[in-house]
């Protein structure tokens, strides 16, 4: 049976980068997007990384441009954004696909394909934010609730020490609750 270990990611220069280089590291695994309602979720995702990173976590920043077409531009544009708006320091890789789109062709990242059958969908949560992305979700997939696809940007999922996906936070997830989470694991 695979592992978190076993796949890898292109980093935004093209080069491989292997989750296996992150053996013994908690790992926080966000599909981002530079003009969406969430981008904002960047200013505590960077401040997490800047007090966590010496405990051992890592975060992989993966852009996606499949959710309303809310990432446009090069791995460089989108780097150059992400440093100017946030001062993310944590690596980015290479924007790339979270859903297999069988209308275009177009592929998910295995890594994602391996994350999702770790840890399904399991509700937006409570409140305004939540509501919302249920509204807009039916009139997208109305299958959503009972599928593991990647519903929006900025869905994260948790690895742990010993890379076992330990968690699974929607975009409307507290920040606060995600950083508990990633503590507890350190």
């Amino acid at each position: 049976m695979a592992s978190f270990y076993d796949y890898s990611v292109q980093d935004r220069k093209g080069n491989e980068v292997k989750m296996a280089d992150f053996a013994g590291k908690v790992v926080l695994v966000v599909n981002t997007a530079t003009g969406c309602g969430f981008t904002p979720q960047y200013e505590p995702l960077e401040k997490m990384y800047e007090d966590l990173h010496e405990k051992g976590l890592e975060i992989l920043d993966i852009p996606c441009n499949q959710f309303a077409g809310q990432t446009p531009g090069t791995d460089d544009e989108i780097h150059d954004f992400c440093t100017l708006h946030y001062n993310t320091q944590f690596p980015q890789m290479h924007k790339s696909n979270v859903n297999n789109n069988p209308e275009t062709g177009e592929e998910e990242l295995p890594l994602y394909t391996y994350l999702k059958s770790q840890k399904t969908f399991e509700g937006f949560g409570k409140g305004p934010k939540a509501m919302a992305m249920s509204v807009m979700l039916k009139k997208i997939d109305k299958d959503y609730k009972s599928n593991s696809k990647i519903k929006w940007n900025f869905t994260k999922f948790l690895v742990d020490r010993q890379g076992n996906v330990v968690a699974r936070f929607e975009p409307t997830a507290n920040m606060d609750d995600v950083r508990a989470a990633v503590e507890a694991q350190l």
